[in-house]
This record gives structure tokens, sequence and C-alpha cells, in this order.
């Protein structure tokens, strides 16, 4: 992918361009999740899989978001495990790598009705895509996520990047929203955290 030779350092003009052009207009009325300049507050969550070198172990019951406490962090809000988000895992799992000395974090909170299965397919997600370095899990009110951030039902797909518990950007797609652009965009906005 072009993007992924390009690192962080070229991509903000590029991506933010083909965002507006691609996505960003479009989606301009859904909003979900806290907001730029709003504070992430906490809210429990269950640790599926990814991410073993957290400390967490797969099973237990916590503050994910109090955990990274004031880390670079790109949460995101899934309720569907497509080969899409399959992709922009992996753009992130590479950030996370090449941004290790900033110490770069993401998880995924899984959303939707039914917890066990949602559980089930965060852990044959995590297995079926070799994720290594972002962790997933299941938010104690799993079928919106947390009241208190208010992820909107029509999102199929939120993401909120933040530092220091406090929100730098916030994008949410409909079903079929995220595409090559706006996964690049999501990348420059996680490249944003550690400039």
């Amino acid at each position: 992918m072009v993007f992924r030779t390009l690192s962080c350092r070229f991509l903000p003009s590029l991506a933010a361009v083909m965002f507006v052009v691609a996505g960003g207009l479009a989606l301009a009325d859904l909003t979900s999740g806290p907001q730029p300049g709003e504070t992430v507050g906490a809210f429990t969550v269950t640790k599926v899989a990814g991410n073993s070198s957290d400390g967490v172990t797969d099973g237990k019951t916590l503050c994910y978001r109090c955990r990274m406490g004031s880390r670079p962090v790109v949460m995101l809000f899934a309720r569907t495990g497509d080969d899409k988000l399959a992709k922009l895992v992996s753009e992130l799992e590479s950030e996370i790598k090449e941004h290790e000395d900033t110490k770069l974090s993401s998880f995924v909170n899984m959303i939707g009705g039914d917890v066990d299965a949602l559980k089930a397919a965060a852990a044959k997600f995590v297995s079926d895509n070799n994720v290594q370095n972002v962790a997933f899990v299941v938010p104690e009110d799993a079928e919106n996520g947390p009241e208190n951030l208010k992820i909107a039902p029509a999102a199929d797909l939120t993401v909120v990047c933040y530092k220091g518990g406090k929100v730098v950007s916030s994008h949410a797609f409909e079903k079929g929203g995220l595409n090559d652009d706006t996964i690049a965009a999501i990348v420059e906005a996680s490249c944003g955290l550690v400039e």
C-alpha cells in the first residue's frame, strides 16, 4: 500500500485531502463518541485477546482506558469485524511498532447485542488476523458502548484518537464507510498523536 511506504512524515496533507473528498463530507452528519477537546471518561471492559505485552490477561475486567493512562491512544468501537477493520488494525499495528518509543497504543471495543457472541467474534478476529499489538475488548455496556462516550447507534465504526485523556480527533463511519481513503485518514490521525 502506498501509505505504508510514505510513513507518518508524509501522510498528513495527502490523507486529509483524500478524507475530505472521499468521506468526510458525506459523513458530516454522523457524530459518534467524544469529540476533539473533550475528555475520554472511564469505563469497564473485559479484555478478550490481543496485545499480550499490555500486562492484562485475557478475561480480565478493568478500565482499559485507565490502564493506558496518558499515552497516545487510538480507541475503536466496532460493530463489524470485517476485512476493512482487519486492514485498519494491521495499519495501526505497524504504527504502534514504528512509534514504540512514544508508547502509541490502540484497543478495539467490539459492541453489539450478544456479549458472548462479541467475545467469540473478537477472539476469532484476533486469531484469524494475527493481531499482536492491539487489544480487543468488550465493554460492560456492550450494546452501544459506554453511555458517557455517546457512541451513535448508526455508527458501524467509531475511532477516537486521544492523548492524556483528551480527544485530538474523532471519526465515525456508517456500515461500508471504511475504505482505503478513510483508513489513511485514521492512520494520519494516529501519526498526529506522536508528532
